[in-house]
C-alpha cells in the first residue's frame, strides 16, 4: 500500500504549515513522522487522511492520484491524541461503527471485533460504556475501531500522549506487533525520539514545516544527514559546539581535546560543528577515554533514577542526561565526562562530515 506527496504544498492565509514536500512512504510498513509541536505533522496526517486538501501538490495512493477525493472515498482509519469514542455506544458498538457503516454482515462484524478485541485485552469489557473505562482502555478502544476497518492506511497522531507511563510503555511495545502482516500502512507522529527509536519503522524527520530526512529510522539516529536532522532526533537537545581538527587532534578551547578518529583522518584541518546527545555526557568516568570537561551548574533535574544537569562551558549551555542520581549544587563547577566515540561532525554548510 503505496503513498506518495508530489510537491506538496499548504498554505493558510500569508502562512504555510507545509513546504513544497516530496515524500513517498515504505509500502506496507510502519512510518514515524518525528519533529516538535507545531513541525507539521498533524498537518501532513491531515493531507494523507482526506480531511485538507493541498495549496498545490499531488497525493498518490495506491497509484492513484487522490488529491482530491474526500476522506469518504479513501480507506482511512486515524485515531488521535485524545480519547475519541461515541459516549451513547458500548464498547462492543464503538468498535463495530466503521463495520456498520460498511453494511458489514454481522456474523463478520462480531468476528472481526472479537478477534481486535482480544489482541487489545478488551474481551471483558465489551459491554462498558465508555463512561466506565480508564484512559489506556477508551484509547485501547480507539485502537481496536482503527484495526477492525482493515484500512489500507492507517494514522496515528500520538496516539499514547495522554496515557499514564505504564500503559505507553506496554502499549509502545505492542503497536508494531497489532499491524504486523495486515497488509496496510502506517503513520505514526511523535514528538519523542525514543519512542521512534522503540517502534523502529522508517521515519521521517520535520522541522517547521519541512522533511528534513526520511529513512530507516536507527540510520537516521546514527547518520543524520544534517545537523537539523540531527537535532530533531534528540531529546534532550543535542549538544553543539564548533571545534578546530589540527591534524590528529580536535580542539573545543584551549583545556580540551580529544584525538582524531580513524574514520576521521581524511577531514581536512578546519573548523566543524561537532554534536553530542546528552547521554553521551556523564557525570562519571564511564568509557576509557572519555575526555573531562569543566562546567558550571545551572540547573538540576531528577526524573525517576536519571539526572538531567544543564552546565555552562564558556559561552555556551550543555546538558547531561545519566542514569542514576547525581547532586549537584547549582553554581558550582562540576567535572563531566564527554563520550567523543558517540561525537557527530558537521560542515560549514551544517551537512554531515563524520558519524
Amino acid at each position: 500500500m503505496s503513498l506518495e506527496f508530489k510537491q506538496i504544498e499548504k498554505r493558510v492565509g500569508a502562512e504555510t504549515h507545509i513546504y513544497a514536500t516530496d515524500l513517498k512512504l515504505e509500502d506496507g510498513g510502519f512510518n514515524i513522522l518525528l519533529g516538535t509541536t507545531l513541525s507539521g505533522k498533524t498537518s501532513l496526517l491531515h493531507l494523507m487522511a482526506g480531511l485538507d486538501r493541498p495549496t498545490s501538490g499531488e497525493v498518490w495512493f495506491n497509484g492513484k492520484n487522490v488529491t482530491r477525493a474526500p476522506v469518504q472515498a479513501r480507506n482511512v482509519s486515524m485515531v488521535h491524541q485524545q480519547f475519541i469514542n461515541y459516549p451513547n455506544f458500548n464498547v462492543f458498538e464503538n468498535i463495530a461503527s466503521p463495520l456498520r457503516i460498511q453494511r458489514t454482515p454481522a456474523a463478520e462484524i462480531g468476528r472481526r471485533v472479537g478477534e481486535v478485541a482480544e489482541l487489545l485485552n478488551l474481551t471483558p469489557l465489551l459491554e462498558r460504556s465508555p463512561n466506565e473505562l480508564s484512559g489506556g482502555q477508551q484509547q485501547r478502544t480507539a485502537l481496536a475501531r482503527a484495526l477492525v476497518k482493515d484500512s489500507d492506511l492507517v494514522l496515528l497522531d500520538e496516539p499514547l500522549a495522554n496515557l499514564d507511563f505504564k500503559l505507553r510503555e506496554e502499549l509502545r511495545d505492542q503497536l508494531p506487533k497489532m499491524f504486523e502482516n495486515r497488509g496496510c500502512t502506517v503513520v505514526y507522529a511523535t514528538s519523542e525520539p525514543n519512542e521512534a527509536l522503540l517502534l523502529g519503522g522508517h521515519t521521517a524527520t520535520l522541522h517547521e514545516g519541512r522533511v528534513t530526512q526520511f529513512g530507516k529510522t536507527e540510520k537516521i539516529y546514527r547518520r543524520p544527514k544534517d545537523l537539523r536532522s540531527a537535532q530533531v532526533f534528540a531529546d534532550p537537545p543535542m549538544n553543539t559546539a564548533t571545534v578546530t581538527k589540527q591534524g590528529d587532534t580536535f580542539i573545543l578551547n584551549e583545556r580540551i581535546s580529544w584525538p582524531v578518529a580513524e574514520s576521521q583522518r581524511s577531514l581536512s584541518d578546519h573548523a566543524y560543528t561537532v554534536g553530542i546527545r546528552p547521554h553521551h555526557i556523564s557525570p562519571a568516568s564511564g568509557r576509557a577515554g572519555a575526555v573531562p570537561i569543566l562546567g558550571e551548574v545551572l540547573i538540576t533535574e531528577f526524573s525517576g533514577s536519571e539526572s538531567i544537569v544543564h552546565f555552562q562551558i564558556e559561552d555556551r549551555t550543555w546538558v547531561s542526561q545519566a542514569q542514576g542520581i547525581h547532586p549537584f549544587e547549582i553554581g558550582t563547577k562540576a567535572e563531566f565526562f564527554l563520550d567523543t566515540s558517540h561525537c557527530i561532525y558537521f560542515g560549514a554548510g551544517n551537512e554531515l562530515v563524520s558519524a
